[in-house]
């Protein structure tokens, strides 16, 4: 199936589509183990097309957490402006305190081992 139809669908559609799929996908690993068939063509096809369902589940949640996220931030703070320089005032106040970076630890690290 193309990634528009799967785009098209709804997450339960997409969830049956993906368990029909795998259902599918076992019982040709199965057939294919036992020597009754040798369609590698359909494996290949169905594991591509369960991967196609299960990254378009992931876009559409990743999709609903931010739109989630954004509203309760607004929702919180009465604007978006203001959680933001909340951010910003926070991580300048972590570096005046002297907290190290990734980056420092990593060089404080390898001038220890010296």
């Amino acid at each position: 199936m193309k990634a528009e139809k799967i785009r098209n669908l709804t997450d339960v559609e997409l969830k049956h589509q993906e368990r029909d799929w795998a259902d599918q996908l076992f019982k040709l690993k199965f057939q294919m183990n036992m020597g009754q068939t040798e369609s590698l063509k359909k494996i290949r096809g169905l594991r591509r097309d369960i991967a196609r369902v299960q990254t378009v589940r992931r876009e559409q949640e990743l999709a609903g957490n931010k739109t989630e996220s954004a509203k309760t931030v607004v929702a919180k703070t009465g604007s978006a402006k203001t959680e933001t320089r909340a951010v910003a005032t926070k991580k300048a106040a972590a570096k005046s305190v002297g907290t190290k970076t990734a980056a420092s630890k990593k060089v404080a690290r390898k001038t220890e081992k010296k």
